[in-house]
Parts: C-alpha cells; structure tokens; sequence
C-alpha cells in the first residue's frame, strides 16, 4: 500500500491570520487618524479648543 503523506499547512494558517490581523488593524488605525487631523489642526490654531484647558497647567497650577 502506498501512503501520501498530507503537507501540514498549519503554520501557514498562522502566519495568513497574522498578516490578515495585523492589515485590518493598519487599516482602522489609518482611518482613526484622518479623523481625529481636524481637531489636532484647531487645537494647534487656538489651544483654548481643546478638551483639557481646564486642566492645572492652563489654570495656573490650581488644581481643581
């Protein structure tokens, strides 16, 4: 009798999700910057549009 051996594919499966995973992460990291490049531009303009100007840095130095 003869007996063909199957190739293991199994570490192919793991590096092909590897690289799949790592993409889609890539991609909804690029896409979340180009969101957030507005707000980055008017809080550079003007650093009273930010969020945190309330903070103890811009109180000066009271804490809240």
């Amino acid at each position: 009798m003869n007996e063909v051996q199957e190739k293991d594919n199994f570490w192919l499966y793991i590096v092909l999700g590897v690289v799949l995973v790592a993409g889609a992460v890539l991609m909804v990291k690029s896409s979340e910057h180009d969101k957030y490049a507005t707000a980055a531009k008017n809080i550079a303009a003007d650093s009273s549009n930010s969020a945190y100007r309330n903070d103890a840095l811009h109180s000066g130095g009271n804490t809240k």
